[in-house]
């Protein structure tokens, strides 16, 4: 079974490049596993410098939900996984389900967890079952102010137990602060 590593910190903390040093490290032979969605001008240059920073030879893969799916293919000839992030996954599985985030129901942030939760699952399976290091990469919800909307406190409270259960699963925890990664578990 292949060691699972999970990544986390605040923002521009040093997270991913101390997960692409993981990667790197397991072997080189790396499929990257972008969750982000480009939306606006802002976004779609962050994912290009995000592209030009790693290496060429990587193979990425873009998407944010059905992981079994969409590295089952890739996995059996590689020496890690690197998805990168959940917190982004979960940003975009909210905009796919929920049309008006400004009035989210209660109803609604129930059903988007339990989609998120799903989605977890299938991701921390696929990587349990492999033979391959997966790296999964997320940000630190739960250390800032409590947002004062409600789809800013749906987000954090779905991202913050999503990373739980990542976390209780995982072999290893990283947590970065100031370019600093600390090992927490």
């Amino acid at each position: 079974m292949g060691k699972m590593v999970l990544v986390t910190g605040g923002a521009r903390s040093g997270k991913s490049r101390y997960a692409e040093e993981i990667a790197m490290q397991a072997g080189g032979n790396v499929v990257f596993v972008a969750t982000s969605v480009s939306t606006d001008e802002e976004m779609e240059y962050r994912i290009k410098m995000h592209k030009m920073n790693r290496p060429q030879y990587w193979e990425t893969v873009e998407g944010y939900k059905d992981f079994d799916i969409l590295l089952e293919e890739c996995i059996g000839c590689k020496d890690a996984v690197l998805v990168d992030c959940i917190t982004m996954m979960v940003s975009n599985i909210m905009f796919e389900k929920c049309k008006d985030l400004e009035h989210i129901s209660v109803s609604e942030a129930d059903e988007i967890e339990e989609y998120v939760k799903s989605e977890i699952s299938k991701l921390l399976k696929t990587a349990k079952s492999s033979d391959v290091k997966f790296i999964i990469v997320t940000n630190e919800v739960g250390m800032g102010v409590v947002p004062q909307t409600d789809s800013g406190r749906v987000f954090r409270d779905i991202a913050g137990r999503a990373n739980q259960m990542i976390a209780n699963t995982a072999d290893e925890v990283y947590l970065c602060v100031s370019g600093i990664p600390v090992k927490i578990k």
